[in-house]
């Protein structure tokens, strides 16, 4: 999307096959810098002279505003409002490949299989496992080659279905037992216990009073009590060194519990669509696309923070760093439900066709950034 393109365009600017632009937000939603300027500038040179240079050459492109140095030698690039606001359309009709890029072509990493957090013996190991498996899925979605071990061959789905805008998946081989499936006997559970009779001095009724599950202190357990999804995120956010997520809050269906909120936020989205489609609200096709209607400042930070996926991706993969990558869909969660909750959503009937189309690609973005944790995206919470 516009951080992968705009990585291209800097770098054939600087006459560079392959580097980082070392991108970072500008002042504005739609606005970048870049501090490559201070690599490129020659001994004794000032950077913002090398900024300057690469401003020019960047301010020809029609989708660029304005290109100038900024500060001490860094390269500051707006794209038009146009630009921004069609990410919506761009965004929704890619599917999972809006948040793939290029950035990584010609870098090769192993790629470790998916690990069974349940199985290891520690918060430390699923904690490394997952961020070695996590790292390969990003770096490839990023361009990278993955390397199998030769123990596990790399094959293809029977009759594969790629999703709209998408890549083919690849499907990793693994010993297949021809024994059919017999599931186990589900456990028989103990009623409650029943309630303690009501004090004559209390007027109030008690309720019932429920069992409170231990605290679990095994990934095993954890993964029982939260289910595995909220303890994958819990994981995936989890530094290096990091301290064990608390499960009882991992388990919390509250915006405040990441887990939960990143996927609350796809939900909401999807809600928007839903009800709209229920209230018999058509959503126009991209040729009817008007960017000028999305111009309030909640939907252009929600359209900023979608424009850095594809990057996003390729610096946690570079980095080997996925908690940097939920941190950021943590952070598109909290535009998402902010925009889905303001006035503008608020009345479904009337809601404009270009928002519409926004719900659409926050939605994407957000199960986009999911498939690569290995989390679902419900569509209701």
């Amino acid at each position: 999307m516009i951080t992968a393109e705009l990585r291209r365009a800097i770098l054939t600017a600087a006459g560079l096959p392959d580097a980082d632009p070392l991108l970072r937000p500008g002042p504005a939603p739609g606005s970048y810098a870049s501090s490559l300027p201070f690599r490129l500038a020659r001994p004794g040179q000032d950077p913002r002279e090398a900024a300057a240079d690469l401003a020019a050459r960047l301010g020809a492109e029609p989708w660029i505003e304005a290109a100038q140095p900024t500060g001490a030698g860094y390269l500051t690039v707006t794209v038009t409002h146009d630009v921004l606001a069609g990410l919506a359309v761009r965004v929704a009709r890619a599917g999972p490949a809006c948040a793939a890029s290029d950035a990584l072509r010609g870098r090769a990493l192993p790629a470790p299989p998916s690990p069974d957090l349940a199985a290891e013996p520690g918060w430390p190991q699923a904690r490394a496992a997952l961020a070695a498996h996590l790292t390969a899925r990003l770096a490839a979605t990023a361009g990278a080659t993955l390397i199998f071990s030769p123990e596990r061959e790399v094959v293809t789905p029977p009759e594969p279905v790629p999703p709209p805008g998408g890549v083919p998946l690849l499907v990793l081989a693994s010993p297949y037992s021809p024994e059919p499936y017999s599931p186990e006997p589900l456990p028989s559970l103990a009623p409650f216990p029943p309630a303690p009779p009501q004090s004559p001095e209390s007027p109030e009724p008690l309720g019932l009073f429920l069992p409170v599950p231990p605290q679990p202190e095994s990934v095993a357990a954890a993964v029982a009590y939260a289910g595995a999804d909220a303890v994958r995120f819990a994981l995936a956010r989890m530094p290096p060194g990091g301290a064990a997520p608390r499960v009882a809050v991992v388990a919390r269906h509250v915006l405040g519990n990441p887990a939960y909120a990143v996927r609350y936020a796809h939900a909401a989205a999807a809600a928007v669509l839903r009800w709209a489609a229920a209230l018999g609200t058509r959503q126009a096709g991209p040729q009817e696309f008007r960017p000028r209607l999305l111009a309030e400042p909640g939907e252009l930070a929600l359209l900023d923070a979608l424009s850095w996926l594809p990057e996003r991706v390729a610096a946690a993969a570079r980095r080997g760093r996925p908690d940097e990558f939920a941190g950021y869909l943590e952070g598109l969660a909290e535009r998402t439900i902010d925009t889905m909750s303001a006035t503008s959503f608020a009345t479904v009937s009337d809601i404009s066709t270009e928002r519409l189309w926004l719900a659409a690609a926050a939605r994407t973005g957000l199960a986009a950034g999911l498939d690569l944790l290995g989390i679902s995206a419900p569509e209701r919470l």
